[in-house]
């Protein structure tokens, strides 16, 4: 079930005690380019330079309100959840263990480590690791964090509110797809709000689970071999997410690394911001669309903006 209005003012109450309520902006060379009016909800200004911080903050929340004895966690990440996991585990005084895949980016791993997480490396992908968390979790008594869960949702849903409330009647909504939480979350403001506007997902063409599963009306899973947009880096979907998804959103986008590290030279240009893979989705199926957008008032989720230095200096080089 997705989170009703007043938990979703709830849990932006909660989440504005630890951060202020991210920017939204019109650039104009961003615009020029789309030929729209093109806002761009920066959720690279968080605490985390991503907006699962949002998600993390009220799980584990609630999760002390339910379980006030639990002291340690245990989660699986390309990154960003883990270090929303890790911070607000660190607020309430609990030991977070963090599963990542090897190979994964030097500097989420620092990033996690410096939050005070523990992070053991297993399997090629994100699903590996997950698998291998939940079953650690359950053999050593510790929690386990999902990558999609209501209380995740409701979190993540506070930055749909702010969007949505600072920029009014928006056409369409432009929303990257990794494990759901953030596209479920538009949905329910979308809904909550009454408003009409269309949301597009965007998944990476490497890693095309939720599209496949979309156009088949039934999960579908998938391999995900992207090199750039590892927050997309989904193999196998959620139903829950999955049922949402289907019954609310407009249409799901394909974006290829070549497109999106077109997006995150075209944000650094015309933003001076720095946009992850995953955080350069929405504009690079944007891109995709201008034909269909001309004119019109869009939103772009930057979801986050944590990409390795070496990545990035490749990127904005060209020779990614």
């Amino acid at each position: 079930m997705l989170p009703t209005l007043a938990a979703i003012e709830s849990a932006a109450a909660l989440v504005h005690r630890h951060m202020p309520p991210t920017p939204q902006y019109c650039w104009p060379l961003l615009a020029q380019r789309l030929g729209a009016e093109a806002w761009v909800k920066h959720e690279n200004h968080t605490p985390v330079g991503a907006f699962k911080l949002r998600g993390g903050l009220v799980y584990v929340d609630a999760l002390k309100q339910r379980e006030p004895h639990c002291r340690a966690l245990i989660a699986a990440t390309r990154g960003n959840h883990g270090q929303s996991i890790a911070l607000a585990a660190r607020l309430h005084g609990i030991a977070a263990s963090i599963y990542i895949p090897y190979g994964n980016s030097v500097e989420k791993n620092a990033a996690m480590r410096a939050l005070g997480a523990e992070l053991i490396e297993h399997g090629t992908d994100f699903q590996a690791a997950r698998e291998e968390a939940a079953r650690h979790a359950s053999a050593s008594g510790a929690h386990f964090v999902p990558a999609f869960h209501a209380d995740l949702v409701r979190g993540v849903a506070t930055l749909w509110l702010e969007f949505f409330r600072s920029v009014p009647a928006l056409d369409v909504v432009f929303v990257p797809v990794g494990q759901g939480s953030s596209i479920n979350a538009c949905v329910a403001v979308r809904n909550a709000l009454g408003l009409a506007t269309r949301i597009v997902g965007v998944v990476s063409a490497h890693a095309p689970s939720y599209a496949l599963s979309f156009a088949a009306g039934r999960v579908v899973e998938a391999p995900a071999t992207t090199l750039l947009a590892d927050g997309l880096a989904c193999r196998l979907p959620d139903q829950a997410a999955l049922d949402v998804i289907l019954a609310n959103v407009d249409e799901i986008a394909q974006v290829t690394d070549a497109e999106v590290a077109g997006a995150m030279r075209l944000t650094f240009a015309a933003t001076h911001n720095v946009a992850e893979g995953a955080g350069a989705a929405a504009c690079a199926a944007a891109l995709q669309r201008t034909p269909t957008i001309a004119g019109k008032r869009i939103g772009l989720a930057l979801t986050g903006g944590n990409v390795d230095t070496d990545v990035f200096a490749r990127v904005l080089a060209g020779s990614i």
